[in-house]
């Protein structure tokens, strides 16, 4: 009988499961190499018998729940003809999904790239993640019991305050008192409750350029199994001010430009105001990102995550500059201790 309490840990084991699933491969031939993916619980190897034959296989953590729908939502996406990595075998009871390799390059891998090159990469990112933000509200029906809790005012809270207490708090060491005055700022609440109140469709979540994998010049999605009802404006502000790469503010108008037209031809188009409330949802997202870099990075001892925390500051400084009613905010992220370093 197969025990769920303690899954396979060791290669030789995985290596073992895995040619009970697929035959086929060379025993003598076959390796698998761990893949370090930032700061998930789960495990990810390269399993290769040949430079032309390799999968992925997943290792996840039973106890998240969200770890439990990849697979279906990995399917969900390829009925709706979105790119994303196809499903070979699951194996539920011991927490094992071998899925395709699609490569090595992500997005992220192209930050150095000139400019009209990635803007061809990031207009191919932005055309996929559309597919799934038109998507009808039947679609998103049959998927439901699979998809996270969705974005309403409860979870735009916890965002925030996931900032105030890991960022502020844990990275900065700024005092409680202060953290809970701006916590309570009226305009953070206002905002929260203006996107919540806005209408919600399937948004991958965590669409940043390290979830993007490139492959002959088409982008496809990764690391979707945090979907759920949302705003498509917080997927894109979660690619328009991405940590990981630097892009000018005029990079930005420019693809957000482009993505409002993807929408329109789609037959889809954004409000008027959407730049705007992009920008709120940019908000909310680094602050997310800024609360998980210092989770990982000071709670959990990941201390690499520690590097991202000043471009991430330095855009939601930029974000919250002209932002009405988040002025003593602006005035505390201008005068914080300097960033932690990794050791």
């Amino acid at each position: 009988m197969t025990s769920t309490s303690n899954p396979p840990q060791n290669t030789d084991e995985l290596l073992r499961q895995t040619r009970l699933r697929f035959p086929n491969l060379d025993d003598k031939a076959v390796e698998l190499t761990p893949i370090e993916k930032g700061g998930s619980d789960r495990k990810f190897y390269r399993v290769q018998s040949s430079p032309e034959n390799s999968l992925i296989l997943i290792k996840y953590n039973l106890t998240r729940e969200e770890n439990r729908h990849y697979v279906q939502i990995a399917e969900f996406l390829g009925t709706h003809g979105i790119r994303a990595p196809r499903i070979y075998f699951h194996d539920a009871p011991e927490g094992l999904i071998w899925i395709e390799d699609l490569g090595t390059a992500d997005l992220w891998s192209y930050r150095n790239e000139p400019w009209p090159m990635r803007q061809k990469l990031y207009l191919a990112a932005l055309a996929e993640v559309a597919r799934l933000h038109v998507l009808p509200a039947a679609a998103a029906e049959n998927i439901r019991e699979h998809l996270q809790p969705e974005f309403d005012v409860t979870l735009y809270a916890w965002e925030q305050q996931y900032f105030f207490e890991n960022c502020l708090g844990h990275t900065f060491g700024l005092p409680e008192n202060l953290r809970a005055e701006l916590a309570a700022l009226p305009a953070l609440h206002e905002n929260a409750a203006r996107l919540a109140a806005l209408p919600r469709g399937l948004v991958h979540r965590d669409f940043q350029s390290q979830n993007i994998i490139i492959r002959d010049g088409c982008a496809h999605l990764i690391d979707f199994q945090g979907m759920r009802l949302g705003l498509s404006r917080y997927d894109i502000a979660s690619l328009l001010y991405d940590p990981y790469v630097e892009l000018s503010a005029a990079e930005r108008s420019e693809l957000f430009a482009c993505y409002r037209q993807i929408r329109e031809d789609a037959g889809a188009p954004l409000r008027s105001d959407d730049e705007e409330v992009m920008k709120l949802c940019a908000m909310q997202r680094v602050m997310q990102a800024l609360g998980a870099y210092g989770f990982l990075g000071l709670v959990k001892g990941n201390t690499n995550f520690l590097r991202h925390i000043s471009p991430a500051l330095t855009s939601l400084r930029a974000i919250v500059e002209n932002s009405p009613g988040l002025e003593k905010l602006r005035d505390a992220l201008r005068h914080l201790p300097p960033v932690p370093q990794p050791v």
